[in-house]
């Protein structure tokens, strides 16, 4: 399958999800989410492949075992990638009534890297390059995120220049488009392609100073 654009029906299917997250509204409309959403999603993933590498797609289901909301499905539908070796730094896709959706950085760290990742940021060279990076990236209308201290994290001084940078436990950029007509058209592609590009100097530096955990399975919290 070529991809030529997401079509209206998807969003059209994802504002009835939200109306109505039953199980009854999702076997009624099963064929849409199929043909509208994923279908689509798939083909914009493997078109990107070649330059990126392969993105896996995200089930529709929630995981809804420790979740205070119990509604069944997902009322967006996401890609996910994480180029190979990098350890730090993935890309990310998602459709849904909202519009597009593109990311890209760490939303999760383990201990071992949030060390090494604040170890860099206060680096006199990594530290700077990574704050000219966000910088650009906010410029260009991106939106910079992750989760955050409240203060200062313990060891750095809550002047350090570089004090709002320090004070993630992960790092990552996103930007939404509202939908409109280039949503339904293969210019979409394009778009999520430019935006991945984009992001590549954020991954390298994440990739480069951040790195994989050495954390064993059982500790990685």
């Amino acid at each position: 399958m070529t991809f030529q654009g997401f079509p209206d029906d998807g969003l059209v299917f994802y504002e009835g999800l939200e109306a109505d997250n039953s199980r009854t509204y999702w076997a009624e409309h099963r064929g849409r989410y199929d043909d509208a959403v994923r279908a689509p999603l798939q083909a914009l993933v493997a078109e990107l492949e070649p330059e990126f590498g392969t993105a896996k797609v995200f089930r529709p289901y929630r995981d809804v075992r420790f979740a205070k909301d119990k509604t069944p499905y997902k009322t967006h539908q996401g890609a996910v990638l994480h180029p190979e070796g990098a350890g730090a730094g993935s890309l990310y896709v998602q459709v849904s009534a909202d519009g597009l959706q593109v990311s890209g950085g760490c939303w999760r760290l383990q201990p071992d890297q949030v060390e090494r990742y604040r170890r860099a940021v206060g680096d006199d060279l990594q530290g700077p390059q990574l704050a000219a990076e966000v910088g650009r990236l906010r410029d260009r209308g991106w939106n910079i995120e992750g989760d955050l201290l409240v203060r200062a994290p313990r060891g750095w001084p809550a002047d350090h220049e570089r004090i709002d940078l320090l004070r993630h436990n992960a790092l990552h950029a996103s930007r939404t488009w509202t939908p409109t007509d280039w949503l339904h058209e293969r210019a979409a592609l394009d778009r999520v392609r430019d935006a991945w590009r984009d992001l590549r100097t954020l991954n390298r530096w994440l990739a480069d100073n951040v790195g994989a955990t050495t954390a064993p399975p059982d500790r990685r919290r």
